[in-house]
């Protein structure tokens, strides 16, 4: 399977491109927007990448504004902005996603960095036990439980790509245990965890948060920190509630939850202590 190239990341670069333009002609906000008899906070929305789907005529009204002639960078522009336009995979489950975008940046990222204290990572997760999860969220209908799985299997396919993402993946152990509640779920689950964890080409690394750890910086919640390949596509930080969620991207927050997740990543234990950790439960099931 080829990389997925995700509209979500090239909307964001757009808004990020613009903004930098402008900025390379001097020009304030309010000032370009005056030029082009805009206001302000339309203009603001675009470089906020608060847009949904971007305006072609309206990004070439800011190349002209911004005296960008040089034709392959103005098409360089233009393509972002179409390929901004599209829709992405995971429209199709909206009904379960709604307006969330994480799995955008998600499809495009090159390393991914989760730490999980409640549930299986959702790219680890096998069908089963995704819909035992979902069900346990709120007592989901059997039909929204499936679509729930089917959205987990989708974005699990960025896994199999040709050029997939690093993943490295911190669980807390009471995550293992508490996967003992049903048929052959837990069984299931936990050797899918190995299998994943000991193949050393996958680009996967697993690490188990013992009991033992105590008090440990994680004690905040759980988190995912996303790396894109290109410098103009900077860090960001996920976090989830259950009626919301937010997106860090200033660098000292971004900053912050890597300097977490180091930390949890020296009181874990090692990849193979860890799977030693779930052959133990395997063995006790």
């Amino acid at each position: 399977m080829s990389r997925r190239y995700s509209p979500t990341v090239r909307r964001r670069r757009l808004s990020a491109v613009l903004r930098q333009l402008r900025h390379d002609c001097n020009m304030t906000l309010e000032g370009a927007a005056a030029k082009l008899e805009w206001s302000r906070g339309r203009l603001a929305h675009m470089e906020g990448n608060k847009w949904t789907r971007p305006d072609i005529n309206n990004v070439r009204l800011l190349l002209d504004l911004y005296d960008v002639t040089d034709e392959q960078q103005r098409e360089g522009v233009l393509t972002l902005a179409r390929q901004s336009r599209q829709r992405g995979w995971w429209q199709k489950y909206s009904d379960i996603f709604g307006s969330d975008t994480y799995v955008g940046f998600e499809s495009e990222a090159s390393v991914i960095r989760t730490y999980q204290t409640m549930v299986i990572p959702g790219l680890l997760q096998t069908a089963r036990y995704a819909e035992a999860s979902a069900r346990a969220s709120l007592a989901r209908p059997a039909e929204e439980a499936q679509r729930i799985v089917a959205t987990r299997q989708a974005r699990q396919e960025i896994l199999d790509q040709e050029d997939p993402p690093l993943l490295w993946a911190i669980i807390d152990e009471s995550v293992l245990h508490r996967l003992f509640v049903a048929d052959d779920v837990a069984r299931e689950q936990v050797e899918h965890l190995i299998t994943a964890a000991s193949n050393p080409d996958n680009g996967i690394t697993l690490q188990i948060m013992p009991f033992s750890a105590g008090l440990h910086p994680g004690i905040s919640g759980p988190f995912v920190i996303l790396d894109f390949p290109g410098e103009i596509d900077p860090s960001m930080v996920y976090l989830e509630s259950r009626i919301d969620s937010l997106f860090l991207e200033e660098p000292e927050e971004v900053a912050e939850y890597k300097l977490v997740f180091d930390h949890l990543l020296a009181a874990a234990k090692s990849q193979r202590e860890s799977i030693e950790i779930m052959e133990n439960l395997l063995t006790n099931l």
